[in-house]
């Protein structure tokens, strides 16, 4: 029986306070999912005796399959808060499930763009994880208040079998471990993020069983019994607090032992007693317990024996929902009080306009400004809801709106749709919608009808807002790095296949399907192997009509770069001979490269700004610092046009050909024609004619990109392949299987670290991607099944050796690339692009 009616939660929506708007997120199978079970079942979605087993939010038949979450899913749920005066409070919480595994982080990273909290999920036993890190690293960047559930509490004391004081250092390291990353990537701008235990920001129990508690809970028992205040109490359960019973007061030292610390003592001490009655069927202790704890067993519960007993008497006696729900709306923020500190990494345009000003006040009377993060399939198929934030303003049914897609700049009219009809505004409810005439401010919402104009992200604003800026961009923390290429096998799908593709880059946030203009190739681009399984099947069985596909072997994208600054410079000629350009390359420093793609170097800084970074931290020259041409590819890529010429006539006219030649380039290398990274040109003299007809863009763009290819492979050219990487666990018998595995793979191990009180080891190690097919199925049969790998791209690596000499790995790699693009099998020199004086 649902708790409350969709006209109750649009009451509600116009309450910014009572809002919470939060994800869950967490390393794979840490139970994200089976905890936001009963989340959904306090709210009467889904009946609590099946809470923990059904995974609601797993909406796909693949995810219930597979046990695994594949698309974060949007849930709105309904909480009344009672408060000590006998009210009580409403609240809306938006909750996004977000998949765990590493292949499907850029669904995390939409969900947490319109969230402001979160819910971060760690395994008891196995601690902090390498996902862990990732999720938490890109919620601090989007500035998301983040809350802890220490989970599977019943696997560390069944499974494991660890004494309370064992236990309690167990969690402590574990939130410790949370904090360190914490305060790593907390830039300072709202307050001190970090989790604390004795401030009710961490929960402890277990998703399966459905039950769960904070240190106010147990402070609440025991306030009465002490008649101390709560507050006291709670610092008194965390950390180094004795009890000592004779001198009826609280110790900082055990006294040699004999005093036993606070949480263990009045927190651990009474879940066991009650596990171990539950777990030994020990009826006559359990009817001594429950009533002190209040809580009565219907006469079928009384019947039930083992875990099945534990579950019920532990879900009476500490509900999980309500634990999650109070320390959900007490210590996360409404949308109000997150936007006043989160709109200056939102916004892209002037931080005191009007709508920047209205974004962070969150009005629901100013203009609209709304952030579109993804597109969620509909059950129309090929029709997707925009789903996405409201942050100022209201979004109506049926009004006019001005639509900017990702790559529209403000004073052109790239990628923006004016005048556009929003045709209805839904809630999301897990596998349903509901629809409601408007939503304001401070709420996530899903709209029909943007899906024909947006790709897959933008920003939504009211018909007559033409000078509002757009939302910035996500930053995802994993590249399509692993493709295939897809063919129909009747040619006379062709068309349904190119739909298809557009269809399916809508769907995900990640995937890149590009069609190759020169060879036709059909080209699908993911994180990682089960990321492209996924989006393989969506696309045939979903966007394809289910028809046959030829799929390629996995290929690896490649980038290319130099090593050393060309030891001239090389000529090019345009086609008429009037023209001549000299160029050389050199390599960029491998932080510039970062800052460049993380964003902190970009085309639009202000160039005296930008010029004096480059000078204090790299190292510039003045000259050239001021003089960077343009960023390539795709105009923000990690190469760099310099124009270091010294007074060159005519030189501004050909500027625009020179940069697209330019971007041409660094999109296609000379050695296979892949991206390039890092890479300098410098445009070093040129000499052109004195009539503009004879120095067109037909003369001069040709003939740049020709330049640029002859300067890179002047200048010890290489290839760059990606590495990922890996994160195992798996216990010390197996350690040596692991090992000689990493070996066969070119893999090298960075640390093998032994978790405190568990015979499993934790191994960090670096894998060419290249090396990684079938690499979990490898592992798995070599160790019997005892190890388990978790993947995410980690750093590009130079593949050693000359690409001219027949012997090579690297000369290998060229070849294959140039075969599979249908380009001569010969790896070019200088000669083939350069002229002669």
């Amino acid at each position: 029986m649902v708790k409350f009616s969709i006209d109750e939660i649009r009451n509600i929506m116009d309450k910014q306070p009572q809002i919470r708007n939060m994800s869950v997120i967490a390393h794979v199978d840490h139970g994200k999912s089976t905890l936001t079970d009963s989340l959904v079942a306090e709210a009467g979605i889904i009946a609590a005796a099946s809470a923990g087993q059904q995974r609601f939010m797993d909406t796909r038949e693949d995810e219930q399959e597979r046990c695994i979450t594949i698309k974060s899913t949007s849930i709105s749920l309904y909480y009344k808060k009672q408060l000590e005066s006998g009210d009580s409070t409403e609240y809306l919480i938006n909750l996004i499930d977000c998949p765990g595994h590493v292949d499907f982080s850029s669904e995390v990273t939409a969900a947490l763009r319109v969230t402001d909290g979160a819910l971060v999920v760690v395994d008891s036993v196995e601690g902090v994880c390498v996902q862990t890190e990732t999720v938490l690293r890109q919620a601090l960047q989007e500035r998301i208040r983040p809350v802890l559930m220490m989970n599977k509490l019943d696997r560390a004391m069944l499974e494991l079998q660890l004494q309370p004081e064992d236990a309690y250092a167990n969690f402590n390291k574990a939130i410790e471990s949370v904090n360190v990353v914490i305060s790593t990537y907390n830039d300072g701008g709202f307050g001190d993020p970090q989790v604390y235990p004795e401030k009710g920001t961490v929960a402890f129990g277990s998703g399966l069983h459905c039950w769960g508690f904070t240190l106010k809970k147990f402070a609440k028992m025991y306030s009465k019994k002490f008649g101390v205040a709560e507050e006291k109490l709670m610092k008194k359960f965390w950390g180094d607090n004795f009890y000592d019973a004779a001198g009826k007061k609280w110790v900082k030292d055990s006294q040699g032992g004999k005093l036993q610390r606070g949480f263990c003592q009045f927190v651990l001490d009474p879940i066991y007693k009650v596990f171990h009655a539950c777990m030994n069927d020990d009826k006559a202790a359990l009817e001594k317990v429950l009533p002190a704890l209040g809580i009565t067993l219907s006469s079928d519960d009384k019947q039930q024996k083992d875990k099945k007993l534990m579950k019920v008497v532990m879900q009476k006696w500490l509900p999980a929902a309500d634990a999650l729900l109070e320390m959900i709306v007490t210590h996360l923020p409404s949308p109000k009080v997150a936007q006043a500190y989160r709109y200056e990494h939102l916004y892209n345009g002037p931080l005191d306009d009007k709508y920047c000003q209205s974004v962070k006040n969150c009005d629901p009377n100013g203009p609209l400004m709304m952030y579109v993060s993804k597109m969620v399939p509909t059950s129309d198929k090929g029709r997707f809801f925009a789903f996405g934030r409201v942050f100022s303003g209201k979004i109506r049914t049926g009004q006019k709106a001005r639509l900017m897609g990702p790559n529209f700049e403000h004073g052109k009219n790239t990628d923006l749709f004016e005048d556009k009809t929003i045709q209805r505004t839904v809630v999301m409810m897990g596998r349903y919608t509901e629809s409601v005439d408007d939503i304001p401010c401070g709420n996530v919402a899903g709209l029909v009808g943007v899906d024909q104009f947006l790709v897959k992200t933008g920003t939504i604003t009211d018909a007559e807002c033409s000078d509002a800026c757009p939302f910035k961009d996500m930053k995802y923390s994993v590249s399509p790095v692993v493709r295939v290429a897809v063919e129909p096998k009747n040619q006379s799908d062709l068309p349904k296949v190119i739909e298809g593709m557009k269809r399916l880059a809508k769907s995900d946030p990640l995937v890149q399907c590009t069609i190759n203009e020169e060879s036709g190739e059909k080209i699908i681009a993911g994180a990682g192997e089960l990321h492209l399984e996924i989006c393989l099947k969506d696309l045939r069985d979903d966007y394809c009509g289910g028809i046959e596909l030829k799929i390629s072997d996995p290929v690896v994208a490649f980038r290319e770069t130099v090593t050393e600054k060309g030891a001239y410079d090389t000529l090019t000629k345009s086609p008429n001979k009037h023209n001549r350009l000299y160029m050389h390359a050199e390599p960029l420093p491998e932080e510039l490269q970062e800052d460049i793609e993380q964003g902190k170097i970009t085309p639009q800084d202000d160039i005296k700004k930008r010029s004096k970074i480059l000078q204090d931290t790299y190292g510039w020259d003045q000259d050239q610092a001021r003089k960077i041409w343009s960023f390539g590819p795709d105009q923000n890529g990690p190469n760099l046009m310099v124009d270091c010429t010294k007074a060159v006539q005519y030189l501004n006219e050909i500027k625009d050909s020179v940069n697209s030649g330019f971007q041409i380039a660094a999109k296609e290398g000379a050695l296979c024609s892949e991206p390039c990274r890092g890479i300098k040109y410098n445009l070093t003299d040129v000499t052109l004619h004195t009539d503009a007809i004879h120095r067109g863009a037909g003369q001069i763009l040709h003939t740049a990109r020709r330049g640029c290819q002859a300067a890179q492979c002047n200048a010890a050219p290489k290839i760059l392949e990606p590495i990922f990487l890996v994160e195992i666990q798996c216990p010390d018998s197996v350690l040596g299987s692991v090992y000689s595995v990493m070996n066969k793979r070119r893999g090298t191990i960075d640390q093998a670290i032994q978790r405190p009180g568990t015979p499993l080891y934790n191994v960090k190690a670096y894998l060419p991607v290249l090396e990684s097919f079938n690499f979990t199925t490898f592992l798995r049969s070599e160790t019997g099944g005892k190890a388990f790998p978790q993947c995410v791209f980690h750093h590009w690596q130079v593949v050693g050796g000359d690409p001219w000499d027949k012997n090579s790995k690297i000369r290998e790699l060229v070849v294959e690339t140039r075969k599979r693009k249908g380009l001569k099998e010969d790896v070019p020199t200088v000669e083939e692009f350069a002229d002669k004086l």
